[in-house]
């Protein structure tokens, strides 16, 4: 099954992809709620290359890396890469008279529940869009 999260964000294309792909500023918006932050972020972006990001829990208990290789990488406008499990995700940019339309379509996994893998993606794609016009 696959799920499908979008948002739009209010910047130029060359601002969004920048915010998206660079290590840098990953790691100020990669997280799904406020008790969660990324420490780290490695990326790679070329097909075949590979990125890494940490996801971590604010206090300390617990941690684990988010990590996959590239597929497809098509400058400001999509990026494809699959995870370790497989699994695989599209990110596409769209530009619209309002802004940039970003989309993840991702492969569910069957841990959790359809419901609380869209809202904690959305939840992502969310804050990287607060992120971009902060």
């Amino acid at each position: 099954m696959e799920i499908t999260v979008i948002s739009l964000v209010k910047a130029s294309i060359e601002r969004v992809w920048e915010r998206w792909t660079v290590p840098e500023h990953i790691i100020h918006w990669n997280a799904a709620s406020d008790d969660w932050h990324c420490p780290a972020a490695v990326n790679d972006l070329r097909v075949g290359g590979r990125f890494c990001y940490t996801m971590a829990a604010c206090d300390g208990s617990v941690s684990f890396d988010f990590e996959g290789e590239y597929t497809e990488v098509d400058v400001h406008q999509r990026i494809c890469y699959s995870l370790g499990d497989g699994r695989r995700v599209e990110i596409c940019f769209t530009s619209t008279p309002n802004g940039i339309e970003v989309s993840e379509t991702f492969d569910a996994e069957n841990v959790n529940s359809e419901e609380l893998q869209r809202s904690g993606w959305q939840s992502i794609l969310d804050r990287f869009a607060r992120y971009v016009v902060e």
